[in-house]
């Protein structure tokens, strides 16, 4: 029978340290007593100005090879990397005078059960308390971050390199693995045997960044790495589109990952869709359950245009790219569908590279804009009859649905509106909201409402989560989210009536803590559009024990628990893949 046992990160490099903070003493001398040297002390918390954990860091395992020693270098290329690691180094020592952001602090960013695991083989035959419904028959797959080397400076729990974790079904038996995207970022660092790619979100940042990102390129004209096969950690979405799981982030083009017959998990490669896709995809596509096309967007920090929308039919093609006029670059981390438009957010968290000369981080929050939605026709050939609607003083990093009131000329949006808007990569002394609104985008008279769905009473923070995909784009009766609380860590999940505002709450129990629910219809011609169960990968930090818990959507009641060989992650978005559809992967 497998059993839960405590894991550290092997991390590549142990140069860099992360000290001990101070947490709960009698707690961690009892969970010392269990742990061998080397593990992960404990995970307790204390809220921080921006409700980020300050919790135990970690301790270094020994070096690990997890790749060639060096590359196969010439003279001159050998000196020109010992050179520009000395500069970089010099530019991290610079760095690491001064205290971190805790946006930005490893010792909080990937503290705890939020650090990473190495790979996980696959484990049979996992033992399973309560008896796993008839209807599961595939693989449940959860996208995170989860860096291979350890941090020397800024790194935020965005940056680490993607680890998907598998749980497969297969008529009532469930197995288990993890395995990093081989995205080329991992493999040539790999290579090398230390981090070179700079962080997008941790050290791009004042004048320290522009050196880091020029110091990136000169090793790419000394041809000590090449950038143009990609920069992305591919860390974030997941998808099944015309026989093919991805893997996303929105740095980069998707890479194609293969689920083994046994479970496993291998990276095909990056993919570009045939030659078809040429600039990078955002983590959240859209698949329309109706005409089975996949819809997605692009954003450029750099070049116009800001934002490019496309479409692929079921079967991979491509439309031509329409370019959305956009004032200036915008994070557009998501967007939604309904059963003729597609809906793109235009908010306040803007790219000014700018910012970066005088010091700053160059993600900022634009006080001067006011937020809008564009509605563009599905299969418009440009973006010229795109509508705008201002929302003001909203910022919705994710959208769980979206679907036409035709009577009222309406546009219906459900989002999460979340305040401060840049908390998540600025540090703020505000506290985080993230409120579950209906926003009404009126196309005949350009204006819009919003309402916040729960009582405010009865309210939490609700980020990650979806509706029943067989609904998407259209009117939906319940999601279900994740309760950010407290922030940023998971303690249950919500099934809400959209329409009522009515909440049921499912917590995952005493100081277990979880992610994204992600559910799973029974039956795609069930009449209920509850009928189904929510999966979650779930964390005990009082055994640092995980598992996956599997609730009955309707009743609400926990019916299987899926006992895990090694720890899971807090980490990001996930799919699952029916047995019928695994049948046919390419």
């Amino acid at each position: 029978m497998a059993s839960s046992s405590i894991q550290t990160p092997t991390w590549s490099n142990p140069g860099n340290k992360l000290l001990p903070s101070s947490v709960s003493r009698s707690f961690c001398k009892k969970t010392n007593a269990k742990l061998a040297k080397n593990s992960v002390v404990c995970a307790l918390q204390t809220p921080s100005i921006l409700q980020i954990p300050k919790q135990t860091p970690l301790k270094t395992a020994k070096t690990v090879k997890t790749g060639p020693a060096q590359p196969n270098w010439n003279v001159l290329q050998k000196f020109a990397s010992m050179a520009l690691d000395a500069i970089k180094d010099g530019l991290t020592k610079t760095d690491n005078l001064h205290p971190l952001p805790k946006t930005v602090d490893p010792k909080v960013q990937i503290a705890g059960n939020f650090s990473p695991v190495p790979e996980q083989p696959v484990r049979h035959r996992l033992p399973v308390t309560g008896e796993i419904p008839e209807h599961i028959q595939g693989v449940y797959l959860r996208n995170g971050a989860n860096p291979l080397f350890e941090p020397t400076s800024g790194h935020h729990l965005f940056d680490g390199d993607g680890m998907i974790y598998a749980v497969k079904f297969d008529n009532g038996s469930a197995s288990y693995a993890c395995r990093f995207t081989e995205t080329q970022r991992l493999v040539q660092e790999r290579a090398i045997g230390k981090p070179v790619f700079p962080k997008a979100i941790g050290e791009l940042h004042g004048h320290s960044g522009i050196a880091k990102l020029l110091l990136f390129y000169a090793r790419g004209m000394c041809g000590l790495i090449d950038h143009t096969k990609g920069i992305g950690v591919a860390n974030a979405g997941l998808v099944y589109f015309n026989n093919r799981l991805l893997a996303m982030s929105e740095d980069d083009l998707p890479y194609h990952v293969r689920v083994t017959p046994s479970g496993d998990l291998k990276t095909a490669g990056r993919f570009d869709f045939g030659g078809q896709l040429e600039s990078t995809m955002i983590a959240h596509p859209k698949i329309d359950p109706v005409s089975g096309e996949l819809f997605a967007l692009s954003y450029d920090v750099i070049n116009k245009p800001y934002l490019k929308y496309f479409r692929f039919s079921p079967d991979g093609k491509k439309s031509k790219d329409v370019a959305i006029d956009l004032g200036m670059p915008t994070m557009v981390h998501d967007f939604a569908i309904t059963e003729n438009f597609v809906v793109v957010p235009d908010h306040q968290v803007v790219f000014k590279m700018s910012e970066m000369i005088t010091g700053g981080s160059p993600v900022v929050y634009d006080k001067e804009k006011v937020s809008r939605f564009g509605v563009l026709d599905k299969y418009a050939e440009n973006g010229s009859g795109i509508k705008w609607v201002e929302v003001p003083d909203c910022f919705c990093f994710h959208l769980w649905n979206a679907w036409e009131e035709p009577e009222s000329d309406e546009v219906v949006v459900i989002g999460s509106c979340m305040t401060p808007a840049d908390s998540i990569f600025n540090e703020s002394n505000e506290e985080l909201k993230s409120v579950l609104s209906e926003i009404r985008l009126n196309l005949k008279t350009g204006k819009s409402t919003r309402r916040q769905i729960i009582s405010p009473e009865y309210d939490v923070n609700l980020e990650a989560g979806m509706v029943n995909k067989n609904l998407l784009g259209r009117k939906s009766q319940f999601a279900y989210l994740a309760i950010a609380e407290p922030w940023p860590k998971v303690s249950g999940f919500a099934k809400v009536d959209l329409t009522t505002g009515e909440t049921k709450k499912f917590i995952y129990g005493d100081q277990k803590y979880g992610g994204e629910p992600l559910f799973l219809p029974s039956d795609a011609s069930s009449g209920a559009e509850d009928e189904g169960h929510i999966l979650a990968f779930v964390h005990d930090e009082k055994t640092w024990k995980s598992e996956l818990q599997i609730v009955n959507a309707m009743t609400m009641e926990l019916e299987a628990t899926v006992h895990l060989p090694s720890r899971v992650p807090y980490g990001f978005h996930g799919t699952f893949i029916s047995a019928k559809d695994l049948e046919t992967q390419a």
